[in-house]
C-alpha cells in the first residue's frame, strides 16, 4: 500500500525508542526514567484540572506555565517556548532554524533523533567525532555550518561540557543557531540559560520527563532570544496551535514551583549514581564520568551485547547501542536503591 505514500516517506529511517516492556516485574533501567514519582503538588494540580473544563480548549499560549518557567530561570515570558516533550520542541527547531545551505553539526555519538530530524526535514549534516575520551572538543565545531546542536550532558555518554566551552562554540559561530539540548542538566550540570541574554544565537531546550519525573505528561521547553522563540511559535501555530492540554499546563507549572521536592529527588539520583559507579568499577567496569541520571560503562573482558542479554535473563533491562564506536558500552539508568542493587547483584552473578 506504500503507493499512497509521499515519496520521501520511503527514505525515512525513524527513531527507535527504548523498549517499554509489558512485563511489570522487570527492573527497567533502559529509558532514563526517573525512579521517583512526580511532585505531590504537581499531581494535586493535575487532579484539580480533571473537571467539566476539559470540554474547553486549553490556553494556546500556556501562559501559566510560561510564567512559571520564566520565573524559575529569571528570564522573560517571551523568551520561553513550550511543546509536547522536548522532542517536539527540537523538531520545530530543526524545521525553523536549521534549514540552511550549510550542514548542521552535531556529535557522532549523540541523541539518535538528530539524524532522524535531518531526514524528515531534508537537512544536510556533518557528524563531528567525539575525542578518544568521548568528549566534545569545541574547536572541532569552529567551521562553516548551518547550525550546531548537542546534548549537555551528552547522551548516551553522560559527559558534561562546561559553560566556558559552550561559550567558545557560540563565539566561533555567531551567525548560526547553537542548540544546547539539556534533557539531563539537573543531575550534575549548570544550565546554559544563564548565557541566553549574551548570545542571541543560543537556544536551550529542556524536558520535564527526567528530573521532574513527568515523562508520561510530554512537556518540553526552549529558552532563548525572543527572535528565535518567535520562529518556533510560527512553526507551532502552523502545525498544532494547542500542543499542551489543561492537565499538562497545570501539572508542569506546579512541578516548577515545587523546588524542594525537585532538588531532593535530583540529589537522591546523584547519590545513587555515584554509588553505582563505585560498585561497577569494583567489578572491573570502565565508567565514563556522568552528570546525567544514567551511566555509560564497558567491561574489558565481557561483550556488551552478551552482558545485556544475560542481565535480561535475570530480569534487568539496560540499553545497548549497536553503533560501532560504542558497541561495547551499556547505558544504565539510575533506578531506586532496590533496582540498583538488583543490577549489581545480576552483574556479580554473571
Amino acid at each position: 500500500m506504500s503507493k499512497f505514500w509521499s515519496p520521501f516517506v520511503k527514505e525515512l529511517v525513524p527513531y527507535v525508542p527504548g523498549e517499554q516492556p509489558k512485563l511489570t516485574k522487570l527492573v527497567k533501567l533502559n529509558t532514563n526514567e526517573n525512579p521517583y514519582g512526580p511532585s505531590p503538588k504537581a499531581l494535586a494540580a493535575m487532579q484539580g484540572e480533571i473537571n467539566d473544563n476539559l470540554r474547553l480548549y486549553p490556553d494556546p499560549n500556556s501562559d501559566l506555565l510560561k510564567q512559571a518557567v520564566a520565573e524559575y530561570y529569571g528570564v522573560q515570558a517571551n523568551q520561553v517556548f513550550l511543546g509536547n516533550g522536548s522532542d517536539e520542541v527540537l523538531a520545530h527547531a530543526f524545521n525553523g532554524l536549521f534549514q540552511h545551505d550549510k550542514p548542521l553539526l552535531f556529535p557522532d555519538i549523540s541523541y539518535s533523533f538528530y539524524p532522524v530530524y535531518c531526514g524528515l526535514y531534508g537537512i544536510e549534516f556533518d557528524a563531528v567525532p567525539l575525542d578518544k575520551q568521548f568528549q566534545i572538543q569545541p574547536a572541532d565545531y569552529a567551521k562553516p555550518n548551518g547550525g550546531i546542536i548537542f546534548p549537555n550532558p551528552n547522551a548516551p555518554t553522560g559527559c558534561l561540557l562546561a559553560l566556558d566551552a559552550i561559550e567558545q562554540i557560540l563565539k566561533a559561530s555567531p551567525d548560526s543557531v547553537v542548540v544546547v539540548d539539556e534533557a539531563y542538566i539537573d543531575f550534575g550540570g549548570e544550565t546554559a540559560i544563564s548565557l541566553v541574554d549574551r548570545y542571541p544565537n543560543l537556544l536551550v531546550t529542556q524536558t520535564l520527563s527526567k528530573s521532574r519525573s513527568l515523562a508520561g505528561l510530554r512537556v518540553g521547553l526552549a529558552v532563548g532570544h525572543p527572535d528565535l522563540i518567535e520562529a518556533l511559535e510560527r512553526i507551532k501555530n502552523s502545525f498544532n496551535s494547542y500542543p499542551l492540554d489543561r492537565i499538562a499546563i497545570a501539572g508542569a507549572a506546579a512541578a516548577f514551583e515545587d523546588r524542594e521536592y525537585f532538588e531532593q529527588t535530583c540529589q537522591l539520583v546523584i547519590d545513587s549514581r555515584e554509588q553505582v559507579v563505585g560498585q561497577l568499577q569494583a567489578l572491573g567496569f570502565e565508567v565514563l564520568p556522568s552528570a546525567a541520571n544514567f551511566i555509560f560503562a564497558r567491561h574489558p573482558e565481557h561483550d556488551a551485547a552478551a552482558l545485556a542479554a544475560k542481565l535480561r535473563e535475570q530480569g534487568v533491562i539496560v540499553r545497548h547501542f549497536k553503533q560501532l564506536r560504542i558497541a561495547q558500552f551499556l547505558r544504565i539508568s539510575i533506578g531506586t536503591p532496590e533496582q540498583n542493587a538488583a543490577l549489581i547483584e545480576g552483574l556479580s552473578d554473571i
